[in-house]
C-alpha cells in the first residue's frame, strides 16, 4: 500500500494555487502568480523560500544557473509554469531539482490553463 507524500502540506499548497488561479485567471506572467502565492504563504505563516539557488551541477557550471520558484517548509518544491502545455522537459526539470536538492516531493503547474491540475511529481531517493 502506497503513502501519500506530505499529505497536509500538499493539501494546504494546492488550496493556495487554486485560489490564486481564481483570483487572477489564466493570463497573468510568473511573477504575478508568484507574488501573490508568496501572500498566501505568509498569511498561513508557511516557511518557503523563494528562487532557491541550487547548487551547481557541474565544476564550471555557473552559480545561479538554476533556481527552483519556492522550497515550501524545506520539503517540497513548487515550479510554476505559464504556457500553453506542459512539456516532458518541465517534468524533467523538476525531477533534476527534487534530486539536486534531495526531496521527495516537487508540485508542477500550469497556470495558462483554463482549471489547473497541479502535477505531484516524486523523487523515491529523496530524504525528509
Amino acid at each position: 500500500m502506497s503513502k501519500l507524500v506530505y499529505p497536509e502540506l500538499s493539501y494546504k499548497i494546492n488550496g493556495i494555487l487554486f485560489k490564486v488561479h481564481n483570483e487572477l485567471g489564466q493570463f497573468c506572467n510568473e511573477k504575478q502568480y508568484s507574488d501573490l502565492i508568496e501572500q498566501h504563504f505568509k498569511s498561513l505563516n508557511l516557511y518557503y523560500e523563494r528562487e532557491k539557488i541550487l547548487p551547481p551541477s557541474f565544476e564550471s557550471e555557473l552559480k545561479g544557473r538554476n533556481k527552483v520558484d519556492f522550497l515550501i517548509d524545506n520539503k517540497i518544491i513548487l515550479e510554476l509554469k505559464v504556457k500553453r502545455f506542459l512539456t516532458n522537459e518541465d517534468y524533467y526539470q523538476v525531477k533534476r531539482y527534487l534530486s539536486a536538492l534531495n526531496k521527495k516531493l516537487g508540485i508542477l503547474v500550469n497556470f495558462r490553463r483554463k482549471f489547473i491540475t497541479p502535477k505531484r511529481i516524486l523523487n523515491s531517493y529523496g530524504k525528509e
